[in-house]
């Protein structure tokens, strides 16, 4: 009876906490900036300008935190087998964004709809076999790495700049892991599609933004 005692009011507090988190991200991204903020001007360096490229722009940072927050949701190998396949992939979009091969305004409303999609999919706790999953971030990971890839060769250290953002989207992964796994077990995972829930507005906001600016 103890232990229920306080699993309740413990629950309550998570969520109003969840609550108020999912309303503050969302008014933070209401910003008519935020969809090409991923767009970085001036000289670049190393290591340093590619960790903080994935965190400056929210666009990228919703979409791979979303990455582990399925990944955590769908459980078994996806855990990992999503965050891990994410990077590497980003790298062959990184090299189509050297040559590039895709217009700017296609890769930014592919990148605000991963933001749409992928939160979607977890607001909808889409349970997907692991190689739709697989496919559907691999797709994704090739957008998000073309701007990187047409910023790295302004870098002071191209190389240091590829290896910065894809030890930062590395991290984003893990946080979105870890925060999936904390909330999963809270009201049968409703907190986690919530946050998938506020995750696909701010792609719905990201695309408003690009048609009509």
């Amino acid at each position: 009876m103890m232990a229920r005692r306080f699993s309740f009011p413990l629950s309550r507090a998570l969520a109003g906490y969840a609550r108020q988190s999912g309303v503050a991200l969302v008014l933070g991204l209401l910003i008519p900036s935020a969809a090409s903020a991923h767009v970085m001007d001036g000289p670049l360096g190393g290591f340093g300008s590619g960790f903080g490229h994935p965190l400056a722009g929210p666009d990228h940072f919703l979409a791979m935190l979303a990455v582990g927050l399925w990944g955590a949701q769908i459980g078994g190998r996806t855990v990992w087998t999503l965050p891990a396949t994410f990077p590497m992939i980003m790298c062959v979009g990184g090299v189509l964004g050297m040559l590039g091969i895709l217009p700017t305004g296609i890769v930014q409303v592919g990148i605000a709809l991963s933001v749409l999609v992928l939160g979607g999919v977890i607001a909808a706790n889409w349970k997907a076999p692991e190689w739709i999953a697989l496919l559907l971030i691999s797709a994704f990971a090739i957008l998000h790495g073309i701007p990187h890839g047409v910023l790295a060769p302004r870098a002071s250290d191209p190389a240091a700049f590829t290896v910065g953002f894809v030890v930062s989207t590395g991290v984003i992964h893990v946080i979105g892991i870890a925060i999936g796994a904390a909330l999963k077990p809270i009201g049968g995972g409703r907190l986690v599609q919530a946050l998938g829930a506020a995750i696909a507005l701010a792609g719905i906001w990201f695309l408003f933004v690009l048609f009509t600016a």
